[in-house]
């Protein structure tokens, strides 16, 4: 008898070794793919925080507010800026901001209602006027007798 492995051993113990290895490197893949998609958790989380509480809408000890805005071209907007009870109409693009009008700011309701709040409070009872109104489908919106 010989020290040799036979050659059913020898196979059993190499597919063994490249099981092993295929199994540490899924392990791995594993581990990296675990740990990137935390770190992009992370940046969605951060994002939606920085979206929640919007420190571009508020800046200098609350004397300035973006009222609004709206795009013109790829790079070009109109903001509304409100400093101090005026608003600014600025015009922005191309690394360049222009004054394009300057208006005392409106007066505010005694709730001091933001214009978002405002407009989803406009929606909720425009949705339940639709509601009630649709409440009968079958007859064009309209109850049947």
């Amino acid at each position: 008898m010989s020290n040799t492995p036979s050659p059913e051993t020898s196979s059993g113990l190499e597919s063994l070794a490249v099981g092993g290895d295929a199994l540490v490197g899924m392990a791995t893949l594993g581990k990296t793919a675990a740990a990137l998609a935390l770190v992009i958790a992370i940046i969605l989380i951060c994002t939606a925080l920085l979206r929640r509480w919007g420190p571009q809408r508020r800046a200098a000890g609350g004397h300035l507010q973006v009222v609004g805005s709206a795009a013109l071209g790829s790079r070009e907007r109109v903001v509304i800026v409100e400093v101090e009870g005026t608003w600014l109409v600025l015009g922005v693009g191309g690394g360049q901001v222009n004054k394009l009008h300057e208006l005392p700011a409106p007066a505010r309701p005694s709730g001091d209602l933001s214009p978002s709040a405002a407009e989803g409070e406009r929606f909720a009872t425009r949705f339940a006027r639709a509601l009630k109104q649709n409440a009968g489908l079958g007859n064009n919106g309209r109850r049947g007798s």
